[in-house]
């Protein structure tokens, strides 16, 4: 068991264990540059980034570049979602019109309109499982998987009771028709790299 292991059991048996408990423990922590760091159901995962990973998130985010300005915009930055101890970095969160960040700074889940994840091999447990039950229940009203090891994209649309009620899902190369959505755009994949 380590420090940080026992400082977790300590908050919990006290009531304390919180997000900002946890990513307050996780700052002080020697992590290494280049890391992607989220807290899902209250389990800490820490992945490196890899280039191809970064070329489709950025690949995605100059294409919304057309609809959301800069400001609106968010890449690996904590928000905190619905459920236990969900502090998610979204790999792209495009935030709506009306957003305003909370007393802290911080987005809120209520105000993001589409979220892209790319799955890493080691965390693509959480973009199919708990990430996209939690985007439902907060209903998120587009969420996009890229899977570059697939070479393949899933959007899942229509949230409610706490789940997706459509999915679409293409090879890359095929086109991401957005223009019924919030979005209201279309997103190429075709330059988007395999692992």
């Amino acid at each position: 068991m380590t420090v940080l292991d026992d400082r977790i059991e300590m908050a919990e048996e006290c009531g304390e264990l919180t997000l900002d408990v946890l990513f307050e423990w996780l700052e002080k922590m020697p992590i290494p540059e280049g890391t992607k760091i989220e807290i899902v159901g209250g389990n800490i995962f820490m992945s490196p980034q890899r280039q191809n990973h970064w070329e489709i998130i950025f690949g995605i985010a100059e294409q919304l570049r057309a609809k959301y300005p800069r400001k609106r915009l968010a890449s690996d930055v904590r928000i905190d979602f619905p459920g236990h101890l969900n502090g998610f970095a979204c790999d792209l969160a495009a935030m709506a019109d009306r957003s305003v960040k909370d007393s802290r700074g911080r987005w809120r889940y209520q105000d993001v309109e589409f979220v892209a994840e790319v799955i890493s091999k080691d965390t693509a447990g959480n973009d199919y499982g708990p990430k996209k039950d939690t985007y439902a229940a907060a209903e998120v009203p587009l969420y996009l998987i890229v899977d570059p090891y697939a070479g393949e994209w899933h959007l899942h649309t229509l949230p409610k009771d706490g789940k997706y009620h459509s999915e679409v899902s293409f090879p890359f190369g095929e086109d991401i028709d957005l223009t019924g959505t919030p979005v209201g755009l279309v997103l190429k994949t075709d330059e988007f790299p395999r692992d």
